[in-house]
């Protein structure tokens, strides 16, 4: 069944509010998927609202239209849940080079080298602190063991009750 141009739809309804320029925060997100659930709805009443009275549609394409926007949902949930978890995976890979001796190529085109001595977390991700340059992780062409410094600042060894050596890093 199609129905026919009797409502007008905004840009605003399905697709959320236009595009802006800026940080993208988590309101406009939750407002997108408001008027997404929102606008289906409205989809779906106007079909009932406008159908023919002597030829109704059949209940059961309604059923399959809701379980489709459900599954849709759903689907989005774990699509988010996973983008999070890559960015939880991106923030510990990154404080697990710390300490050690990282080498990237520059804005200019020249490759760099140096230590790492802390992460920074940002909308763009974390960022490496290197000396005086901040290195974004996708910028990282090898990664090689710390010095002997570096190493033995962020490690040491203890002896614990039992007599064995305990490592703490």
């Amino acid at each position: 069944m199609s129905i026919g141009a009797t409502e007008p739809v905004s840009y605003t309804g399905m697709f959320g509010t236009a595009p802006t320029t800026g940080t993208d925060t988590g309101a406009t997100t939750t407002t997108s998927k408001s008027a997404d659930k929102d606008m289906f709805l409205q989809l779906l009443v106007a079909q009932m609202k406008y159908q023919d009275p002597m030829n109704p549609t059949d209940s059961s394409q309604f059923l399959a239209q809701s379980a489709q926007f459900t599954a849709l949902e759903k689907m989005q949930a774990v699509a988010d849940q996973t983008q999070q978890l890559v960015a939880s995976q991106m923030a510990f890979g990154a404080s697990g080079l710390v300490g050690r001796t990282i080498s990237w190529t520059d804005a200019q085109g020249a490759t760099q080298s140096g230590s790492v001595t802390g992460v920074t977390f940002g909308t763009d991700g974390p960022m490496l602190d290197v000396g005086d340059s901040q290195v974004a992780l996708s910028q990282v062409q090898t990664v090689k063991a710390g010095t002997a410094a570096a190493a033995s600042a962020s490690t040491s060894t203890t002896t614990g009750t039992t007599g064995s050596p305990t490592t703490t890093v």
